[in-house]
């Protein structure tokens, strides 16, 4: 899963016995080595899909980490993008890679109001409990000017008995089993972003819900895509 310029198994155990905060702090230097960077080819696809939405003015990634996301809103938006994290470590680690204006900041009490036409995220949404969600939800959208949009990857669920489901399964366990344990708490629990309670979420933060395939990153056996960019306009 990692390459040999990844981090080791104990970093790893570093990192999972660590907040969230300081635990990317930790994994930062050696983060794009590992799969929890999203992949190219979801980068590139949502690329397209908001090339053709666009062009949009302003932008922000929002749990940008090292800035994979930034990529993406350079090349669709006109004006000045921007990148917001929790940990200090991930910022400092994509300052180093690429210019763009990065602040830190909590994702649930965003330092804007109304200054973004186009709010993306690729993969942080683990790290908030359900009950959290619609509190992110208002946040992206208060950070949009009305009309603007807030979107974001979402892949389809593996299916029951597939070696994917139980090993995501086995995954959400060893982490309920961690917080219970230990604390500071580290919260990722993919398991608990199902679509259709998001797409509630994202109605009741004022948010217009369109679904768009990313056919780019594949469709699986029944011809569903296996994964879709949700894009939820501001009314």
């Amino acid at each position: 899963m990692f390459s040999p310029q990844g981090p080791t198994l104990r970093e790893l155990a570093v990192q999972a016995l660590s907040s969230v905060e300081h635990g990317y702090d930790l994994l930062a230097p050696k983060f794009d080595q590992t799969p929890f960077r999203t992949p190219d080819r979801i980068l590139d696809a949502t690329e397209d899909v908001l090339r053709a939405l666009g062009p949009f003015g302003s932008g922000l990634d929002l749990c940008c980490g090292t800035g994979a996301g930034l990529g993406v809103l350079r090349e669709v938006c006109r004006d000045q993008v921007v990148g917001v994290d929790i940990s200090e470590g991930m910022l400092r680690t994509g300052r180093a890679q690429a210019p763009a204006a990065r602040v830190r900041g909590d994702a649930l009490a965003l330092p804007f109001r109304e200054a973004f036409d186009l709010v993306v995220s690729f993969g942080a949404f683990g790290h908030f409990l359900p009950a959290e969600r619609p509190r992110l939800f208002a946040q992206a959208a208060a950070v949009l000017r009305p009309g603007g949009r807030f979107a974001f990857p979402v892949a389809a669920p593996p299916r029951p008995g597939s070696p994917a489901y139980w090993m995501l399964l086995g995954f959400d366990g060893a982490m309920r089993v961690r917080n219970a344990l230990w604390r500071p708490p580290f919260v990722m629990y993919y398991r608990d972003f199902r679509l259709a309670e998001v797409h509630a979420e994202l109605q009741q933060a004022g948010l217009d819900v369109e679904l768009y395939a990313l056919d780019d990153v594949g469709r699986r056996p029944d011809g569903s895509p296996r994964c879709r960019l949700v894009v939820a306009t501001k009314r």
